[in-house]
């Protein structure tokens, strides 16, 4: 398909993070644009703003006219749109040109230098910092983000359209759509079961997905994982490898070892030792790319992070308020090890809402176990997203396996007056689903209050 022949693009699910960001691309390239949502947020009022029209109730009649043109419209969805979705299964039955939003991205890319970061954690904040890293460096890039970057208060870097920088999801087998000239790997821990089945089928997925790079390909891998490529690690003899790790006044400085030099007293912001290694990795591609050492090193002390990933929303001497998207139980690990190395004597309160019914019977004992690392503890309900119910499978089955002593299951209303009650220094929020709405409350309610 050559997209330069598509007139119009319609989106089927357009808030989704990754699907705005599609929507932004082809906007700025002169297409016309529109889409549904169940839900109206942020997302979709930037859209709407910028003149794409959005509606928000699955109904053929709410379709704009001029993309009820078969020749000319292209429909892109989302795997998270239900099968009985009244717009998609129209757009099927009159044999329009449907397609996932990967395989659009397997189509952007193909004729572009890709550069793709695929894991099952850290893919975009890695995807992010690359992407920063790079356009600092004045690449001619366009960067696909799965988050809302803080140095460009959006999921689009848009410089250029000669490199891509995307992530490589493994959601469904999306990642096996594209065709990097670079990949890396940062993690391959088991989660998605409820598309995998088994942990070996997921593992195979990204031995796949390596194999999708285009000839004289590299592939970066976190050292100790089960693939063949150029390692990173940390401290650990890898092919680039932070040392000599300080922190100085919140902010890690290092040392990388490169297969060629050693790079001195690097700065980053970014707090914990999983961002170190997303941030290496980053850096390790963009040296592979050819970026010069002094930009990048000017580059990466000023990356700033993404939205809802160890995002600050108050920080006090009395109190401080932080926010992640964790939602699987080596991420809330991450995030505990963050939060003691930077505040070792400081009581913490975590409010975790769990992500899918699946998710949560599959990892039950891991979550239990990460979250049983905090002081107290706040379980909100299970967040559903595309899933029904799994009888049995409930917040307070998870609630009596964690062992924290100060625990308990609280309705959203109650939150607020539960959190007074802590005397907790630090409040976490973290979780994959709408919590987020609820971060805007704390931080209004706490914000006043401090």
């Amino acid at each position: 398909m050559n997209l330069n022949n598509i007139h119009n693009i319609y989106f089927v699910g357009i808030g989704g993070i990754g699907m705005s960001a599609l929507a932004r691309y082809f906007h700025a390239n002169g297409k016309c644009v529109a889409g549904y949502d169940k839900a109206q947020t942020e997302i979709t009022d930037d859209l709407v703003v910028l003149g794409i029209a959005v509606h928000f109730e699955d109904l053929i009649d709410n379709i704009p006219a001029s993309f009820l043109n078969i020749e000319k419209t292209l429909v892109v969805y989302t795997p998270a749109i239900p099968k009985n979705h009244l717009e998609l299964t129209y757009f099927h039955d009159h044999a329009y040109r449907v397609l996932k939003r990967s395989q659009i991205l397997g189509l952007i890319t193909a004729h572009t230098f890709c550069l793709a970061v695929a894991g099952t954690h850290g893919k975009t904040t890695t995807t992010s910092i690359l992407g920063h890293l790079m356009n600092e460096c004045h690449v001619p890039l366009t960067a696909f983000l799965g988050g809302i970057s803080e140095n460009y208060n959006s999921n689009l870097i848009l410089n250029g359209t000669d490199v891509s920088v995307v992530e490589a999801d493994e959601f469904d087998r999306s990642f096996l759509a594209l065709s990097p000239d670079m990949a890396c790997i940062t993690s391959m821990d088991a989660d998605h079961l409820d598309i995998y089945g088994d942990p070996s089928e997921l593992r195979r997925s990204f031995e796949d997905f390596s194999r999708k790079l285009k000839p004289n390909g590299k592939l970066f891998v976190r050292n100790g994982l089960p693939l063949q490529g150029i390692t990173y690690g940390i401290e650990d003899g890898s092919d680039y490898a932070i040392q000599n790790i300080k922190i100085e006044n919140g902010t890690y400085v290092f040392d990388v070892k490169t297969p060629k030099t050693v790079l001195e007293s690097l700065r980053f912001n970014l707090p914990g030792r999983h961002n170190l290694l997303n941030a290496l990795v980053a850096l390790a591609m963009a040296i592979e790319y050819g970026c010069p050492y002094q930009q990048l090193t000017k580059a990466l002390v000023d990356y700033k992070g993404v939205k809802r990933r160890f995002t600050y929303h108050i920080k006090t001497d009395d109190l401080i308020f932080i926010d992640d998207y964790a939602h699987h139980p080596e991420e809330i690990n991450a995030v505990h090890q963050a939060i003691r190395e930077m505040y070792p004597n400081k009581k913490v309160l975590a409010i975790f809402q769990p992500h899918l019914y699946s998710r949560t019977r599959d990892f039950i004992d891991g979550f239990a176990k990460s979250l049983s690392q905090f002081d107290e503890l706040i379980l909100l309900d299970i967040y559903p997203a595309r899933e029904l119910p799994i009888e049995g499978v409930t917040s307070a089955w998870l609630l009596n396996k964690i062992k924290t002593k100060n625990k308990q299951l609280v309705d959203k209303k109650e939150l607020l007056s539960t959190i007074h009650n802590s005397h907790a220094q630090i409040v976490l929020t973290i979780g994959a689903g709408d919590i987020g709405e609820q971060v805007k409350r704390i931080k209004k309610e706490f914000s006043i209050a401090g």
